[in-house]
């Protein structure tokens, strides 16, 4: 088993390199901005905002329950998932990361990535009240998952893991949500 992790964390490291190494200068600066701007959860309440303004009532759900996945999310990745790994961040140096594309590397441990985690808790959870926004949703939570790697603070397992425990977690809120709406609706026909 030892041979296996230690196999999967140099496969890690040479796709880390790989996309370091590789010359993106028209994607550099939109996927730095992109990053930055899923800092704190920014684009999702964004999401979630007009969403409840512009959305109506399945809106005003989809927003609510993207929140509480967040909210959610946060409670489970950024506690005790990153405590548990104490993974260091990626050494954008060595690997050569374009000055150009970098943003400040965050202090947190690096396993799994809460960008990631966020984007896809979010995603996930809204489109369960609005199916129309999951595949737009998805892929802005995967161009951000993806922006991780591409400014070197994460390696790809650690956007691979936070997008599964993130998409897990979506679609986990969406369910209970609709489970209480359910029960609610039952409680007011009786």
């Amino acid at each position: 088993m030892a041979a296996v992790f230690h196999q999967l964390a140099d496969l890690d490291l040479a796709v880390y390199r790989a996309v370091a190494s590789t010359p993106t200068p028209t994607l550099d600066a939109p996927l730095r901005r992109l990053s930055a701007l899923a800092d704190r959860s920014t684009l999702w309440f964004g999401a979630a905002g007009a969403l409840f303004l512009l959305g109506g009532k399945a809106g005003r759900r989809a927003a609510v329950t993207g929140v509480v996945a967040l909210g959610v999310n946060s409670a489970v990745v950024n506690l005790p998932m990153k405590f548990a790994s104490r993974r260091a961040r990626p050494d954008r140096e060595s690997a050569a990361v374009p000055e150009q594309r970098r943003v400040p590397m965050p202090t947190s441990t690096s396993f799994p990535s809460g960008h990631s985690a966020s984007g896809f808790a979010f995603a996930g959870a809204v489109a369960g009240s609005l199916p129309g926004v999951a595949v737009p949703l998805r892929g802005l939570a995967a161009a951000v998952a993806y922006s991780r790697v591409h400014t070197g603070v994460h390696f790809p397992g650690d956007v691979i893991v936070g997008s599964l425990v993130g998409a897990t977690i979506g679609e986990a809120t969406s369910l209970v949500g609709r489970a209480l709406r359910r029960r609610r609706e039952a409680g007011r026909e009786t």
